[in-house]
């Protein structure tokens, strides 16, 4: 398997090189410009056979792609921000139609005001649709991730689409030692695609886009909850056979020196490789600290994140965006929920950091750990929720 240097965004076109869907519609938005402008570049340069149409839009290029998947196609796309909001008059759609679309996002910050840096509220934005996301940590995992989605959202028992993420230019834009496959076996790999209910398959004739009511359109939206549900073992199953056959194996959360942590620290994305730093400097002091990399926000591993946690006395939950609703952000919420009915469970304090691309640092996430040290010491927190890193 060749080394090669990338950045998150060419990662993540080089997999779409390699997967050579049949369709990509997109629009461009900056920090995912790149993704969609360098595989055109394949396109034009006939690297690949796939169509690919450039609309007016992020909401045209989302309706392009459900009529391309609609019609059999296997379809990927890209966009980020106020692109993932212009395409979520769709995305709902596209889940409930079963097309297993795959999504490059860039995760970006939401206007206003406006701004290009990173954030997670974009893609929280959206993370009721029906659609499976994935954070990656870093390049290596944005193309892995990619590949790994194409059989996840194309395996029969899930059939939904699915968004792999990346942090706005600090993985996007930042270059790294990748660990590529060849193309052999990225074909070998995702497989052939076999479409499903095609509206060009003229023996079995369906119908697409119907009026439906209250007599069916809460028994249609049961599919979508059932295939959420399935799609957990299909991600644990293709994370294992990823890492069988190419060294790498993922799952829904990843756990770092959490066995006999009494304190952890809970994000995503990119966060997790600064905190593994801390983590690995406060162990060689003798504190007993860990990481949960949450991997997977959709489908929720809630029950992976109990038992992570169930020994630990205070947890930190990092989130990149929130929900202005006084209760701080959404994986806070889905972890407070999630261990409610735990008689044994940990302390918590939310730390809404890094809006708009502000960053956090070692010495930040020092200074969380010794918040968290004094919290499992006394068994109560300073400050439930707190936006971290706020100047007063």
């Amino acid at each position: 398997m060749p080394i090669i240097a990338k950045t998150g965004n060419e990662a993540m076109a080089e997999a779409m090189r390699q997967i050579d869907p049949d369709v990509v519609a997109a629009y461009p938005i900056t920090p995912a410009t790149e993704v969609v402008m360098i595989f055109s570049g394949f396109v034009a340069d006939g690297l690949v056979d796939t169509e690919f149409v450039a609309v007016e839009s992020e909401h045209s290029a989302m309706s392009a792609c459900v009529g391309a998947a609609s019609a059999g196609c296997r379809v990927m796309t890209g966009t980020s921000s106020q692109g993932l909001q212009l395409m979520s008059e769709i995305l709902p759609i596209a889940s409930a139609l079963r097309l297993p679309i795959v999504l490059c996002e860039v995760n970006r910050a939401l206007s206003g005001p406006i701004n290009i840096h990173c954030d997670h509220s974009d893609t929280m934005a959206v993370r009721d649709f029906g659609w499976i996301q994935i954070f990656s940590e870093n390049a290596q995992e944005a193309y892995d991730n990619i590949l790994q989605l194409v059989r996840i959202t194309e395996d029969q028992k899930v059939r939904l689409p699915g968004m792999a993420t990346t942090d706005g230019f600090i993985i996007s834009h930042c270059m790294e030692k990748i660990d590529a496959l060849e193309d052999a076996e990225v074909k070998k790999y995702i497989g052939e695609f076999k479409a499903v209910n095609s509206t060009l398959d003229l023996g079995k004739p369906i119908t697409l886009g119907s009026l439906d009511l209250q007599d069916y359109y809460f028994e249609h939206k049961m599919p979508i909850v059932e295939a959420m549900a399935n799609a957990k073992d299909v991600i644990l199953e293709a994370g294992r056979d990823f890492g069988k056959r190419y060294g790498r194996e993922y799952g829904l959360i990843e756990e770092y020196r959490l066995d006999d942590a009494e304190i952890a620290l809970v994000a995503l994305g990119s966060t997790c490789g600064t905190a593994r730093v801390v983590v690995d400097e406060l162990r060689e002091k003798g504190i007993k600290v860990g990481l949960l990399k949450v991997r997977v926000f959709r489908p929720f591993p809630a029950r992976e994140i109990v038992k992570a946690l169930s020994k630990v006395k205070a947890a930190a939950v990092m989130d990149r965006s929130d929900m202005f609703s006084g209760q701080g952000g959404p994986l806070f919420a889905e972890i407070r929920s999630a261990l409610y009915e735990q008689k044994a469970r940990p302390v918590l304090t939310n730390y809404v950091y890094g809006l708009g691309g502000r960053e956090i640092s070692l010495e930040d996430i020092r200074a969380i750990f010794a918040e968290q040290q004094e919290a499992a010491k006394s068994g109560k927190v300073k400050q439930l929720i707190q936006h971290f890193g706020v100047r007063e």
